[in-house]
């Protein structure tokens, strides 16, 4: 049984949540930029399993529909944690730190989450501390060189700016968007990330959620 909610793997349940009413294929997941067949197949059958999917049999027209989206954001967030030991903390000194990264970071190098990034579309919880997926290949080379240009301190524990290693490489960064500005993960990642994090995670994460089906969205 594949995992539905490993990295590539979660596309599948990312383009289900964002098309809920959609009928579909396993083709519908596979292609170059998309999976395997058998990984396709191995995620279907994990969502099926779980009881959020169902199979509806009409011979060679035979599609896939979501039967309970809110089942399947709830195996979710039970199963997804940010894991601190991917969490590389340093200091801003001088105030606003958005500004700061705005100014010498291109949008396309970095995707904000958790509080910064949901702050963005809610306004809802006062922090100064940033959190943030830079996208680098060599986290060993290419992170101490973001601290330096960034001019950010290091601290013996602590600290207000945040780099996360993704737990999701690529998933991470599906439908990432711009937001006065400013890079943001997609709104079901900022959900993710928020709900099972200290402190107000959960809060803000609801909270998020009902602005966005205010405004006649959604998660996706």
């Amino acid at each position: 049984m594949k995992n539905a909610f490993s990295d590539r793997a979660s596309l599948v349940p990312r383009l289900m949540l964002a098309e809920p009413g959609r009928r579909w294929v396993l083709r519908d997941f596979t292609g170059p930029d998309g999976l395997s067949l058998g990984l396709a197949q191995g995620v279907v059958d994990h969502l099926r399993e779980l009881g959020c999917l169902e199979r509806v049999s009409q011979g060679p027209a035979s599609y896939f529909r979501l039967s309970d989206p809110e089942l399947l954001l709830s195996e979710w967030v039970s199963r997804y944690r940010l894991d601190p030991g991917r969490v590389y903390s340093f200091y801003w000194p001088h105030g606003d730190f958005l500004a700061r990264l705005k100014k010498k970071l291109p949008a396309e190098k970095y995707a904000l989450t958790l509080h910064a990034g949901a702050n963005l579309l809610t306004g809802y919880v006062k922090t100064d501390s940033v959190h943030l997926y830079p996208r680098l290949e060599d986290w060993g080379r290419e992170l101490a060189a973001l601290r330096e240009s960034l001019e950010l301190k290091r601290l013996a524990e602590g600290g207000n700016v945040h780099f996360i290693r993704p737990l999701y490489k690529t998933g991470a960064f599906h439908g990432a968007r711009r937001i006065k500005g400013f890079s943001v993960v997609s709104p079901l990642q900022l959900y993710l990330d928020l709900y099972n994090f200290q402190p107000r995670g959960r809060e803000h994460a609801e909270y998020l959620r009902e602005t966005l089906e205010r405004k006649g969205g959604g998660l996706a």
